[in-house]
């Protein structure tokens, strides 16, 4: 089960409250919002591969919120200057780790894939779970 709020001075939120079928959710949503924002479509390569580094972001991002953190699931993107800011919120306290760059360790990949596509991200912590947020340039 999901809803979807907009308010765009402060953005548009998903709210996820399994986890089952998040991650294609979240995907369909951000896709909505790109659209709407412009970024798609696209025939300028440059500008396509970034909405597509922005899908693929917010796929990892709700991927690690249901694998490590807890329901209920709050995902968020908000027009920023000259980019996007996405959010993911969870109520689990598992901290995000960038994992070694060491293939045959198990782990930290998809934090690896986050630090390397985003402009910068971070974590904030809550009495009661965490965001883990991001920024993309257009």
């Amino acid at each position: 089960m999901s809803g979807t709020t907009a308010d765009h001075s402060h953005g548009d939120r998903l709210d996820l409250t399994a986890a089952a079928g998040a991650v294609g959710r979240g995907r369909d949503f951000a896709e909505q919002i790109l659209l709407r924002l412009g970024w798609l479509p696209t025939g300028e390569p440059t500008a396509r591969r970034t909405a597509d580094d922005v899908l693929l972001l917010v796929s990892e991002l709700v991927t690690n919120a249901c694998r490590h953190g807890a329901a209920p699931y709050r995902l968020l993107l908000r027009a920023t200057g000259d980019g996007l800011r996405i959010e993911m919120t969870d109520a689990g306290s598992h901290l995000p780790v960038v994992g070694p760059d060491q293939p045959a360790v198990p782990g930290g990949f998809g934090m690896r894939l986050i630090a390397a596509l985003a402009d910068t991200w971070g974590v904030i912590e809550h009495p009661h779970g965490k965001t883990v947020w991001l920024e993309v340039t257009r």
